[in-house]
């Protein structure tokens, strides 16, 4: 049995919400930990759906040796980019988890593939192209990335073995309601 686009959808819409991310993390202790504080998590974490980098090349003319910057703009493979900030300096830390939420029909090198992807292209120099409420936000690349995969009851088992042969974090999805985000987080300035 393969699961429906509108649970990949629903799934993607539901993690693009700070509370939610930050309860997905909660379900993966070690990335909460990577938190830059867990007294105001809420202002730790920009989830960025679907996103976008700027990447930078350098290139040199043979004539005069100068470098040039040439920059492109792509898509990254992942479904959302969770990006840690400072809430006190309101700058963007060293750590980038990515999440990458099972699609229909998605086999296992397809979803691994996405992942490996990921690697290639922030193996370069690269910035965010950040949502409209955090452009104040310095963006740069990261230090450190870590993936974070999500599956449902109905992905294949093969592909949880994979993840599992693989050593990568993933988990299966439960649905959460609204009011349980409001309850594990009552302090929350955004509802």
């Amino acid at each position: 049995m393969s699961i429906k686009k509108a649970c990949y959808e629903e799934c993607l819409a539901e993690y693009s919400d700070r509370l939610a991310a930050i309860a997905l993390l909660k379900q993966h202790r070690p990335y909460l930990e990577m938190l830059p504080s867990l007294r105001r998590p809420y202002e730790s974490v920009i989830p960025i759906p679907l996103p976008i980098i700027r990447l930078r090349n350098s290139t040199s003319t043979s004539k005069e040796r100068q470098a040039i910057k040439v920059t492109e703009t792509t898509l990254l493979p992942c479904d959302i980019a969770f990006l840690m900030c400072d809430p006190e300096w309101k700058i963007k830390t060293g750590v980038e988890i990515f999440l990458f939420i099972y699609r229909p029909n998605e086999d296992f090198s397809d979803f691994l593939g996405r992942w490996r992807q990921t690697q290639v292209l922030l193996n370069k120099e690269y910035e965010w192209i950040m949502p409209l409420p955090n452009q104040h936000i310095f963006s740069e690349g990261a230090n450190s990335i870590y993936p974070l995969f999500i599956i449902f009851p109905e992905t294949p088992e093969r592909i949880k073995r994979g993840l599992q042969g693989a050593s990568l974090p993933f988990i299966d999805r439960i649905p959460t309601s609204v009011e349980d985000l409001e309850e594990a987080f009552p302090d929350n300035p955004a509802r």
